[in-house]
């Protein structure tokens, strides 16, 4: 599971880095548009993905302590 949602966050950060730097959408136009039905659900599936990562942080692993 934290695998699919890691790859998850993946996908939305490389979509969002291409608007950044290209103003291109990616998964808007593999899909019909920003605003297709399709493209809001994987919108909203990614989301809940970096939503759900966020745990990943207070996952109870303690960073390595420099000696």
């Amino acid at each position: 599971m934290k695998y699919l949602i890691l790859i998850l966050v993946i996908v939305g950060a490389l979509n969002w880095g291409l608007i950044g730097f290209f103003g291109y959408d990616l998964i808007g136009a593999l899909f019909g548009g920003q605003l297709s039905v399709i493209s809001r659900i994987i919108f909203a599936i990614v989301g809940l993905a970096g939503i759900y990562a966020i745990t990943f942080l207070f996952s109870g692993r303690r960073p390595q302590e420099e000696s």
